[in-house]
């Protein structure tokens, strides 16, 4: 499981991405196994934390494993939805 810090915001992204893609890398789960972004700790972020998500998703799907967010913040749902990219970060 990857868990999101309780702050993502654009000068925390590129170390946050570094340290969630290192445990995705790291991780030994069966490729029938999605991969969870745990989000519910987000409590301050702003649109970066769905670039970050979204970079999860793109290398869970390159090492053939599913992705999907588990306590995404209605707040971040709601720019999920605005920037037209809800469905690549489906709720498990």
């Amino acid at each position: 499981m990857l868990v999101l810090p309780t702050r993502l915001v654009h000068e925390d992204a590129q170390a946050c991405l570094r340290m969630l893609t290192q445990g995705l890398q790291h991780g030994a789960q069966p490729k029938d196994v999605p991969v969870v972004a745990d989000a519910s700790a987000l409590s301050s972020f702003d649109s970066s934390a769905l670039a970050v998500l979204l970079a999860c998703r793109r290398e869970a799907l390159a090492i053939g494993r599913s992705f999907v967010v588990r306590g995404l913040h209605p707040r971040l749902a709601g720019l999920a939805g605005l920037y037209g990219v809800s469905a690549l970060l489906p709720a498990g």
